[in-house]
């Protein structure tokens, strides 16, 4: 028989959001979500489209900052020091230091690989070309890029393939030692090999930083990560380790979405 899981109350936390509302204007996108962030683990946000995980995702990193009329409620607690994320008297700039975000689409700088991934590193003051080198090398090898690139440092993050341009992303994202990673469905615009590859870095980089990763693909969920939370139009409907919502889901619209009778 397998081993049982440990409770969930008993696993360390890295992040737990609690009485997180959030409106674009008059538009009330998430619903009062309560959800931890376990520690060193894969979190899935799965369900249909407009569901609320992108939303959810970016509240982390208050990307929602950055256009006019958006409002939060509730907050979002990072560990280990309790600091709301949403607190206003918390500066975002400070929040996306702590935290680092992969988008959907590859988005390398229109720079030099180097300098891709060199980037937040200067922006936080690092500028000793040594450490900038050590750096750079470091984050390269935790995205399973610098065996293919260790020659094309100075060349255009552009001449690189799409796979190898999102691994270049996880790099840059990697590069300022972020405490939590947060990935935008990092896989869709990527062809299956791609995929592959991404997935299996996933499953080596939870070892080091806490990961919540929003997906369309139930599959991939099932593969990547230890939980899932599945999300309806701006509820979470229901939360659990991952095997236990994809074979034996508590709530009859998760067993509705899993098994493709809905969404």
């Amino acid at each position: 028989m397998p081993d049982p899981k440990p409770a969930l109350d008993s696993l360390p936390l890295k992040a737990h959001a609690a009485g997180l509302n959030f409106h674009y204007g008059d538009f009330h996108a998430l619903k009062n979500i309560e959800m931890p962030i376990h520690d060193k683990r894969v979190t899935a946000l799965i369900g249909p489209s407009g569901c609320g995980k992108s939303t959810f995702l970016r509240c982390f990193n208050r990307m929602h900052d950055l256009y006019p009329g958006n409002r939060y409620e509730g907050e979002i607690r990072l560990q280990p020091d309790n600091v709301n994320l949403l607190d206003r008297a918390v500066d975002p700039i400070e929040v996306r230091m702590r935290l680092s975000m992969v988008f959907q689409k590859p988005n390398p700088f229109p720079k030099t690989l180097f300098e891709n991934v060199a980037y937040g590193l200067r922006v936080r003051g690092i500028k000793r070309r040594a450490v900038l080198e050590e750096k750079v090398e470091e984050a390269l090898r935790g995205a399973a890029l610098w065996n293919e690139v260790k020659d094309r440092l100075h060349e255009q993050a552009f001449n690189l393939s799409g796979g190898q341009q999102q691994r270049l992303c996880i790099a840059r994202a990697l590069a300022t030692e972020p405490e939590l990673l947060l990935f935008d469905e990092p896989t869709s615009a990527l062809d299956p090999i791609a995929t592959a590859s991404i997935e299996e870095l996933i499953a080596e980089l939870k070892e080091k930083v806490t990961i919540l990763i929003v997906t369309h693909n139930m599959q991939q969920a099932a593969r990547v990560s230890d939980f899932t939370a599945y999300m309806y139009l701006g509820e979470l409907i229901e939360f659990g380790w991952t095997d236990d919502i994809f074979i034996k889901p508590k709530n009859p619209q998760t067993e509705a979405y899993i098994t493709g009778r809905f969404g």
